[in-house]
């Protein structure tokens, strides 16, 4: 097929000498020594090309202007089976587009960086774009004046910092496009005097003649060192008398120390200094104590108050005052050992909780909060709170000195558990097992608790943490339990691995009613059996007494002593005679 037309032509200078065209070339169609073939020329002479474009991607044709500044332009495009043209109109003085800067170079003070640079062409106008890269990524633009179009002044920036910046240019009139960047400089401001303060606090110990303070320092977001620190100057005077002032100096290496004071009110400031000045001194008031160590301040001792760990760090409230100005919250990153490593956190006058954390917290280890309102630069304790990232089980259980048994109870005593800053978790309570050792547990007031093994216990929680005694009730006589005694925290409690053995005794009441029901018969109806004669002639006679008689109850017949039987009180059956002497009276 013949050729496309060529499309997207446009045409630029750099020295206002010399011209280039490019076009996109479009479809072929025709390869190797059949490949179209593409010139340039001025429209009214096309049978002389200016030039012949060379294609790859892009087709590119340069050629000389000479003095000619407005051109009307006809590109052709020919293979064996046809011709296709473009016309394009332009003018010179609007297609400037320049040559990179270059010899960039630049003059800096603490808060200002002028860049200087060159480029070719001096004869053309043209205007110049600096590009700034700030050290938090952000680009600021700033444009220089076609009047002093070979530097530009950045001005508000800040000490001591490093700063990235490239040029690039365009013509002052009939702009066209911006010129390719320059190679990229980058530079550092000038030190500066710091800004802000540091931010400081204290730790105070009580010793013979007056306190132990150790000071501590860390620089904040709002301060700016403006440069490289070299040394800290410590210093500290007297508030109620005048007194020369004591200072000390640090390199910059440190970031605490500890001086003595007596027991009188301290002004203490702390600065930092670089190569050009100090910055301004923070500034910590020590209150005056007593003879004791004792703030003259406060007289009650601080109970202190547990805390809770959450999944960002160890959650922290009290009590604001209208007084303050500001709150202090300081603890040890590792309390467990010497120096601990304290570490403090400012809050404004209307915070009253916060979240503290610190990539060195780790769960079963108790953390104690001391929280402070600072007024005026003098700090008083507020609040103590102790408390755990997160709570563990207690290393140990209870130790149970005294068992004492019923046939039906148990009753334990177990010593004090002992807290200490080492325990792992706060202890809430008790837990006791109980469980024969043949069968299940069933025991009333009880809960079941499974054991990996699918053994059955019954369980018994006690939630005061100050309880010493428990009696399980309800058991069987004369049967062996296992028994055991377990404290819980936040964090639950060590698995259940060794078991107390006691044995019930047997039932002493049960073997009275049984003494009663069953011995006792048995011995009466081996004393009848025994006497089984006498027995008969007391109870069951051949010929009845009449003295034993129940028919003979009244009292009205009497011969002495005898009761008298009247034969018309009753039918007898049959009559005999007795032939002895007494029947023979009677």
């Amino acid at each position: 097929e013949p050729p496309e037309i060529p499309k997207d032509i446009s045409c630029q200078t750099q020295d206002m000498k010399r011209v280039t065209c490019t076009w996109s070339k479009g479809e072929t169609y025709f390869y190797g020594q059949n490949s179209p073939q593409y010139t340039l020329s001025k429209t009214s002479s096309q049978k002389t090309p200016l030039c012949i474009a060379n294609c790859s991607e892009q087709c590119l044709c340069s050629w000389d202007i000479g003095q000619q500044w407005t051109w009307n332009v006809t590109v052709t495009v020919e293979n064996p089976l046809g011709k296709k043209t473009a016309t394009y109109v332009f003018d010179v003085n609007h297609r400037m587009y320049p040559t990179a800067p270059f010899q960039v170079w630049e003059d800096c003070t603490d808060t200002e960086i002028t860049l200087h640079w060159n480029y070719e062409n001096n004869e053309i106008e043209l205007f110049c774009q600096t590009e700034v890269l700030q050290p938090d990524g952000k680009v600021e633009l700033h444009n220089s004046s076609v009047m002093d179009s070979r530097r530009v002044t950045v001005r508000g920036l800040q000490p001591y910092t490093e700063y990235t910046a490239r040029v690039r240019c365009g013509a002052a009139k009939h702009f066209w496009r911006w010129s390719e960047w320059s190679q990229p400089l980058t530079t550092r401001t000038k030190e500066g005097t710091p800004s802000g303060k540091l931010d400081i606090w204290r730790e105070i110990t009580p010793v013979l003649g007056g306190r132990n303070v150790t000071l501590f320092w860390k620089q904040t977001p709002s301060f700016q060192a403006n440069g490289e620190i070299i040394s800290y100057e410590v210093t500290w005077e007297k508030i109620e008398q005048a007194s020369k002032p004591e200072s000390i100096s640090f390199s910059s290496v440190y970031n605490s120390t500890r001086i003595f004071i007596d027991n009188h009110s301290y002004r203490i400031s702390i600065m930092a200094k670089n190569n050009v000045n100090f910055s301004l001194p923070s500034v910590l008031i020590i209150s005056r104590t007593t003879d004791n160590g004792r703030s003259i301040f406060r007289t009650e001792e601080l109970k202190e108050g547990q805390v809770n760990g959450t999944d960002d760090g160890v959650f922290i409230s009290w009590e604001p005052r209208s007084i303050y100005d500001s709150y202090i919250i300081d603890w040890c990153n590792f309390p467990r050992l010497q120096p601990c490593d304290l570490q403090w956190k400012r809050f404004g006058p209307n915070t009253s909780s916060a979240v503290i954390s610190s990539a060195a917290f780790v769960p079963g280890v108790r953390y104690k909060f001391c929280i402070y309102g600072s007024v005026a630069d003098r700090a008083s304790l507020l609040e103590k709170k102790i408390g755990y990232l997160r709570e563990l089980p207690p290393h140990l259980d209870p130790i149970v000195r005294q068992v004492d048994l019923t046939y039906d109870s148990v009753t334990l005593s177990w010593d004090s558990y002992f807290t200490n800053e080492s325990e792992r978790g706060f202890v809430r309570g008790y837990h006791v097992y109980v469980s024969p050792i043949q069968g299940n547990c069933n025991l009333k007031g009880s809960a079941k608790h499974i054991l990996s093994g699918a053994s059955e216990l019954c369980k018994y929680t006690i939630e005061n943490p100050e309880e010493k005694r428990y009696t399980v009730k309800h058991l069987m006589p004369n049967t062996k339990y296992k028994i055991v005694v377990k404290a819980f925290t936040g964090g639950g409690e060590t698995p259940i691995v060794n078991f107390r053995y006691v044995d019930t005794p047997s039932n002493s009441n049960m073997l009275y009613i049984l003494f009663l029901l069953v011995v006792v018969p048995i011995l009466v109806a081996a004393i009848c059996h025994w006497k089984m004669e006498w027995v008969k002639e007391c109870c069951c006679p051949v010929i009845p007494s009449p003295n034993k008689s129940k028919v003979l109850s009244f009292k009205e017949f009497k011969i002495d002593s005898e009761k008298v039987l009247k034969i018309s009180d009753c039918l007898p059956d049959m009559l005999a005679m007795d032939g002895n002497a007494e029947a023979q009276k009677l």
